[in-house]
């Protein structure tokens, strides 16, 4: 380019490459430099303000009482550790939220109201009733009755609705369980693929719990299934860098918003499967944390094939010749989640080889098949990720969190078990994170939306 300047705009910030020196400001995202410039400005100032008199006392020790001398060099040294190295991310509870009964479905019902609705021609009613069929779900999921109404267009507002029941319900429920002052949380992360409003979803969270004024906050959208476990990661780096923080996460899908009323055969399956939920996971980064923590985590990776275009176009929005909208899905989905799948495990199995318990995205009966086949897992490795499907449908992003809900319910989780999360989504993405129990974790009381 000769002498004229390279301009590129990181952060808001322009910068301009010079002869002989790199572009370091096109190359690094601010963003995470500043983060991490105050992260380590942070720990320098606890470590100069406890130095001094440490060095003291350390002097006196050696100088007149050299039988202690050795003990407080110890000490010493464990403070430093302390100070020069960030803690483990613990997690303390999560919620899973459970819909009122009055908004269960039966297939058959579910059949009934859409003839009823005028919708759908009869051949699109019979592909419905048979991918229902086909689908794993069983009759108690939950489903949004606007969605049905005869001559009814949904709109921001039944988004709007179901957003800040299944989200609250969620949130309410954590913060009960887990006695957290929301005026102590400093990180905020949501994520909902479809539903995307002005102010955002993270906002109307912020708005009804009145959430600190400096809270980070961050919305995730259009980024599917597997976006929860996206979320835990973005959370999991802010709280690294907020050391002594609290981090609410929230993965939810908006029903209302991936429904399908049209009759283009190709976007009606979706209709068939996701259903209504939503997830609230309380976060720690304060080692204090650690002995009422229920899991620590011990790894997150995360695979990206959208450089692919068979992959990239493997799930999309999509509209019908007559503008409405609906989520289509190509044949080519289980290949491409087959080749997303092998090159994340490859890395999680290098990284953590033994697992105690699987959770595997509950998208559909077929796919749950297929992973356990090429797999080769147990009729128990599948076992929360079947019932969980059968129980409460695909619940998107938060599917995983009722699968360990429910080897929760089941007295399945002990002191030292590993848990692996595994979800799928748009981009293509395959996503995964391994969780190490702290203690025996019985069988919750109240949060748990497997109690009776």
């Amino acid at each position: 380019m000769g002498k004229e300047a390279t301009k590129m705009m990181n952060g808001g910030v322009e910068s301009k490459s010079r002869k002989g020196l790199p572009n370091f400001l096109g190359s690094v995202n601010l963003k995470y430099v500043k983060l991490g410039y105050i992260y380590i400005l942070s720990l320098a100032h606890t470590f100069c303000f406890f130095l001094p008199p440490l060095l003291l006392l350390f002097i006196f020790a050696s100088r007149f009482l050299p039988v202690v001398a050795f003990p407080i060099s110890i000490f010493f040294l464990l403070l430093l550790y302390h100070f020069l190295t960030p803690s483990s991310v613990f997690l303390l509870d999560f919620s899973c939220y459970r819909p009122p009964d009055h908004l269960k479905i039966t297939k058959s019902h579910f059949i009934e109201l859409a003839m009823k609705s005028g919708n759908f021609n009869e051949t699109s009613i019979e592909l419905q009733r048979k991918a229902l069929d086909q689908s794993g779900i069983g009759e108690e999921s939950y489903m949004p009755r606007v969605v049905f109404k005869p001559g009814h267009k949904v709109n921001l507002r039944d988004g709007r609705e179901e957003a800040a029941m299944v989200i609250f319900g969620a949130i309410d429920e954590l913060l009960a369980a887990t006695k957290i002052n929301v005026k102590h949380i400093k990180i905020l992360v949501l994520n909902c693929g479809v539903l995307n409003t002005t102010p955002s979803l993270s906002a109307m969270v912020i708005n009804h719990y009145k959430l600190r004024h400096n809270t980070e906050s961050y919305n995730l959208g259009g980024m599917g299934c597997s976006a929860g476990i996206i979320a835990i990661d973005l959370a999991k780096d802010l709280l690294n860098a907020h050391q002594g923080s609290y981090a609410l996460v929230v993965s939810t899908e908006i029903v209302s918003f991936t429904w399908y009323s049209g009759n283009d055969i190709t976007l009606l399956p979706p209709n068939c499967s996701f259903r209504m939920g939503a997830a609230a996971i309380m976060l720690s980064s304060r080692r204090i944390d650690r002995w009422r923590s229920k899991y620590q985590l011990m790894q997150l990776v995360r695979t990206h094939k959208g450089m692919e275009d068979t992959s990239y176009k493997s799930m999309e929005l999509k509209e019908d010749r007559d503008g409405k909208q609906g989520l289509y899905i190509s044949k080519d989905v289980m290949e491409v989640a087959r080749r997303a799948l092998k090159a994340n495990i490859t890395m999680v199995g290098r990284l953590e080889p033994s697992f105690k318990h699987i959770c595997v995205l509950a998208s559909s009966k077929t796919v749950l098949d297929e992973i356990q086949k090429d797999l080769k897992l147990t009729e128990e490795n599948m076992e929360a990720s079947r019932r969980t499907l059968e129980r409460f449908g695909n619940t998107s992003s938060s599917s995983i969190w009722y699968e360990l809900a429910y080897l929760e319910h089941k007295g399945k989780m002990k002191r030292g078990d590993k848990v692996w999360q595994i979800g799928f989504g748009s981009g293509f993405k395959c996503n995964s994170v391994v969780w190490k129990a702290l203690n025996n974790i019985d069988p919750p009381r109240h949060n748990n939306p497997w109690n009776l």
